[in-house]
């Protein structure tokens, strides 16, 4: 993990912490304020590179392909059970965003991406993770499941494909039952742009 230069930052240490899935490194930053003022910060930042996450619309039915799947960081945070309701979404592994969607999609949904569109590109949570997320959607025929889905043994996932209308998905936002940010943030796209899905 390498930061940019720039005029006003300037990374006066690094220390990794701890490398496995995360890398975890301590910064000692100096940073010239608007007023002039050089101030030295001392934070964390989370690194597990680059991933990629995918809105799956059957426009004939009107609905969505949703997983849903357990996430340490919502169960230690309090989430009741840890199972958060969200977008196909993974690492990019090397390979192209585009790629990596049409991968997730088939191993947690067994569903073949058609017309698949880059919106944007966000930061979930900046202040420590470095993770940069590019948010896709595509077309699918949600009766027709070319893959078994449910994820990757060897990974430890154990997920389950949801299909709901739209209308129920956007539904679930104000009452918490979505809860993760790539798939509100999806979700309220397709709201602005539903015309465009039939």
């Amino acid at each position: 993990m390498t930061a940019p230069a720039t005029s006003a930052i300037r990374i006066i240490d690094q220390q990794t912490v701890w490398k496995r899935f995360i890398h975890l490194s301590t910064l000692v930053i100096e940073q010239t304020r608007a007023d002039g003022r050089v101030e030295r910060l001392n934070r964390e930042v989370h690194d597990h590179g680059p991933a990629a996450c995918v809105l799956l619309v059957d426009p004939a039915r009107q609905s969505l392909i949703l997983v849903r799947q357990f996430r340490p960081g919502a169960f230690f945070g309090g989430h009741s059970d840890g199972f958060l309701l969200e977008v196909p979404a993974g690492l990019l592994d090397d390979d192209a965003p585009e790629a990596a969607v049409a991968r997730e999609a088939m191993e947690e949904t067994g569903y073949v991406v058609q017309d698949v569109r880059h919106l944007f590109d966000i930061y979930s949570s900046p202040g420590t993770l470095t993770e940069r997320v590019g948010c896709f959607v595509a077309r699918i025929d949600a009766t027709k499941r070319d893959g078994k889905g449910g994820g990757v043994d060897g990974e430890g996932e154990d997920i389950e494909i949801v299909e709901m209308p739209i209308d129920e998905a956007y539904g679930l936002i104000a009452t918490g039952g979505i809860l993760d940010a790539k798939t509100i943030v999806l979700l309220q796209w397709l709201m602005l742009h539903r015309g465009e899905f039939g």
